[in-house]
């Protein structure tokens, strides 16, 4: 099977690297971005099978990345989004939702959860 492309946005190193262990561990081919720029960047320019952003990052936040890519021309517009968050309120989810998150996992999860989210998603998406 070829390995699914998942980037992975999120300003926090400890976590980033933790997760892109664990998802490298189940054969996921993983490009790591440190801020909402960054991963910006690489959706214009890279085709990814899944996508998973963090609410709170610098320059532009998890929602405003899947805003901007769910109305825009690119590679990844129809690409299933996991939003990561701390903020667990009913206004925060509701505007996810209107960005166009396919789903939502608040903070503090285990690895193991979002690898079976991942795996949904993408199983849903082919």
């Amino acid at each position: 099977m070829a390995n699914y492309r998942v980037l992975l946005a999120d300003d926090e190193m400890a976590l980033r690297f933790l997760l892109t262990e664990t998802l490298s561990d189940e054969g996921y081919d993983i490009t790591e971005a440190e801020d909402g720029k960054e991963a910006l960047n690489e959706i214009q320019n890279q085709r990814y099978d899944l996508i998973i952003l963090d609410y709170m990052m610098p320059e532009l936040t998890g929602v405003e990345v899947c805003e901007w890519l769910r109305n825009h021309d690119n590679p990844n517009r129809q690409v299933p989004v996991i939003l990561l968050t701390a903020k667990a309120l009913e206004k925060d989810r509701e505007r996810a939702k209107a960005a166009g998150v396919s789903t939502y996992i608040v903070k503090p999860f285990s690895p193991l959860q979002l690898v079976d989210t991942v795996q949904k998603l993408i199983e849903e998406g082919q």
